[in-house]
This record gives structure tokens, C-alpha cells and sequence, in this order.
């Protein structure tokens, strides 16, 4: 089966932009690798979180500008951790006929690993987007019991560096070393 890669940006929207870990960078390393992907032909699918603060139209539900979908790019709402469950996201790779999703965005430990773990379930490769990915700021003290963002980041990496998934290829990259291939 060919090579056929998809980038998915999720949740990197205004209201969880504002309280992630170390935003700036992840948007940064998000926006230039999705440049990469659409300069290849590499589809970029834009998933949003909907519910409780991430209302439809709102200011806060709104993709930030540098990741905003450009006109004819597929977009999946959710409203679950799981961009697959309840939504259009597996026909849509399908259709293109994706073999690899390429994961990004907003929280490592919830939607970013639910995702990830989701697609390789259905049968994609996968590849982590190291310094693609964040979670909420937080403290070394966190009242929640919260591990340190950075540590929750680290461990989201090292936990895919090491996961095997028979018959799947894993790989975790930094955005400037992803490899993309046009379909």
C-alpha cells in the first residue's frame, strides 16, 4: 500500500490556545509544518473541539489565525477526547486515502493520545509531532494532581517512542524533521 500521509491539527483553538504550555512554540512548530504538508500535497485536517467554553462562533471556539483551514481543507467538529468518535474524520481519511496520520495539538494527554491511540486502532501509521502538542499550564503543585506540562509532554513522546501496535509504524518527530511525501 502507498505511502499516503494526512496532518491533523487539533483543538488549537483561542480558548485552549490561552491556557496551554508554551503556545507560541507549538502553534509556531504547528503553522510551519502545515505549510510543509500543503506545499507537498499533504492534507491538513482541522479538528475542533465543541462543548462547555468552546461554543460554535465564539471568539474562544474560533481556530487561531495562524492554523486557521484554508478554503477546500476538511474540518472535523467533535465533541469528545476521540476526533474519530461521532464524527466524519475516518471517512474523510479514507477518502484521501490516508495511511499515516501525522498528530498535533491540543492536550497531549487527552485528545492529542486519545486521537493518536484511535488511529491506530483503525488501522494508520502514525507519527507523534514531538514539540507539536501541548497541555494546560500548570505547576510543580498542581491541586488536581496534574503532572508538570513539560513532564506530561515528555512522557506523551517517550510513551510513543517505546508503544508497539502490530502491523503500525510509529514514529515520534520534531515538526522541522517530519518527512512528507506528496501522495
Amino acid at each position: 500500500m502507498p505511502y499516503t500521509p494526512a496532518l491533523l491539527v487539533i483543538d488549537i483553538q483561542n480558548a485552549t490556545v490561552a491556557m496551554a504550555h508554551r503556545a507560541c512554540g507549538t502553534v509556531d512548530a504547528i503553522a510551519g509544518l502545515s505549510e510543509r504538508a500543503r506545499a507537498a500535497g499533504v492534507p491538513v485536517v482541522t479538528v475542533r473541539q465543541r462543548g462547555e467554553g468552546m461554543v460554535p462562533g465564539t471568539e474562544g471556539w474560533r481556530v487561531v489565525p495562524e492554523l486557521a483551514p484554508r478554503e477546500g481543507e476538511p474540518v472535523v467538529d467533535k465533541t469528545t477526547p476521540d476526533s474519530f468518535l461521532g464524527t466524519a474524520l475516518d471517512e474523510i481519511l479514507q477518502a484521501l486515502g490516508v495511511t499515516e496520520v501525522i498528530v498535533t495539538g491540543f492536550a497531549t494527554e487527552v485528545c492529542v493520545d486519545t486521537t493518536a491511540r484511535q488511529a491506530l486502532s483503525r488501522g494508520y501509521d502514525l507519527v507523534v509531532v514531538a514539540d507539536g502538542h501541548t497541555t494546560s499550564r500548570r505547576g510543580e503543585a498542581d491541586a488536581d494532581g496534574l503532572v508538570p506540562a513539560e513532564r506530561s509532554i515528555a512522557h506523551c513522546n517517550a510513551v510513543y517512542r517505546m508503544i508497539g501496535w502490530p502491523g503500525r509504524r510509529i514514529r515520534v518527530r520534531a515538526a522541522a524533521d517530519v518527512e512528507l511525501r506528496p501522495a
